[in-house]
């Protein structure tokens, strides 16, 4: 399909509540089919209260959506860009009519995930299949996963190496991202390519901590969610940080939330307020590394990103590890690829 050919552009996300009294209505989205309580999805929805019921992604993605305007403008292409949710408003399926309407019939789509696995990558392949189901006419097509984008490892690792040149000699660097359930993990990339999501985020945090010049690091896991039997991957951010200082090896946390694109609830109340407090409470100093999803360079990756594919080239990606069940230019995922391992979490991928 040649560039002309595509029309729009759909940045598909996860979507959060924007008010108090949207929490627990977003919350039962999210837990559809897993017969949560409400009683428990308000013990669940504290850390939204706790900012008057307002999740920063969407106006984050709303900020994004208008730097990847302006880049597209500056580059002189003339693409739409629209914004759709699986779990709240503006919901996906509405935009897509939307797009009907306004008489697109070929949109890209940017998931705001840089990952594969279930909930980071196939997820969104089946909101795309629903897509499908509501506007049969729209012939949508998925960007390739970013991970290993050299912008993205470029733009995580300025702000690294900055951090570790404000930092007291001897800082400790801790990479993290969202964890999953373990079973969830080795299902990730189906038989061929087992525990692609896990293997993803150690290969980015290498691809940063090298442009950063840093060799001693960790990759640890945040946000776990729900039975607390079902094993998930560990160690978890904070008590690897508890147990780093119990073990006389821990006097300033550099924390880098790789997994995630934006400051969002995952950031601002994991990191930002418990990973924070946790430092506070045995004396540690910390710095949380910002996020980069809306810098003005990761909207030109975007741009690149939207490039390549409608021109049949392939992305660029400094990555060794292969994503054997990325969807690539339109081609479906296989089979078998990240199938869902239940009860899986419900974050802000």
């Amino acid at each position: 399909m040649a560039f002309h050919d595509y029309d729009a552009i759909l940045v598909l996300s996860f979507g959060g509540p924007e008010g108090e009294d949207e929490v627990i209505p977003f919350l039962e989205n999210v837990t559809r089919g897993r017969g949560i309580p409400r009683e428990r999805l308000a013990k669940v929805g504290e850390h939204y209260f706790h900012f008057g019921g307002v999740s920063p992604i969407n106006a984050q993605n709303r900020e994004l959506i208008a730097n990847i305007e302006a880049e597209l403008t500056a580059r002189g292409i003339d693409l739409p860009v629209y914004f759709g949710n699986r779990n709240w408003y503006p919901f996906a399926a509405e935009t897509a009519e939307q797009m009907l309407a306004d008489g697109h019939r070929n949109p890209l789509v940017f998931a705001t995930s840089a990952w594969g696995g279930y909930s980071a990558c196939r997820q969104y392949d089946e909101d795309i299949q629903r897509l499908r189901e509501v506007t049969p006419e729209l012939n949508y097509t998925k960007l390739w996963q970013f991970y290993g984008h050299p912008v993205f490892v470029q733009l995580i690792a300025d702000k690294l190496r900055a951090a570790v040149e404000r930092a007291p000699e001897g800082a400790t660097v801790l990479f993290t991202a969202h964890s999953v359930p373990t079973a969830a993990d080795a299902a990730a990339g189906g038989a061929e390519d087992p525990h692609l999501y896990s293997r993803q985020v150690a290969e980015a945090a290498r691809l940063v901590a090298a442009e950063a010049g840093v060799s001693d690091y960790e990759v640890v896991w945040q946000s776990r969610s729900g039975n607390p039997a079902t094993p998930w991957l560990e160690p978890d951010v904070v008590d690897r940080t508890r147990e780093l200082h119990g073990e006389g090896k821990l006097q300033h946390l550099i924390c880098v939330p790789i997994g995630f694109i934006t400051d969002h609830m995952e950031v601002v109340w994991d990191l930002d307020t418990e990973l924070k407090q946790a430092c506070d409470e045995i004396g540690v100093s910390f710095e949380r590394v910002g996020t980069v999803g809306l810098e003005p360079a990761f909207a030109s990756m975007i741009v690149d990103l939207v490039e390549a594919v409608a021109t049949d080239v392939k992305p660029q990606t400094l990555s060794s590890v292969d994503t054997l069940g990325c969807t690539v230019n339109g081609e479906p995922c296989k089979v078998d690829c990240c199938a869902p391992v239940r009860p899986t979490h419900g974050g802000n991928q």
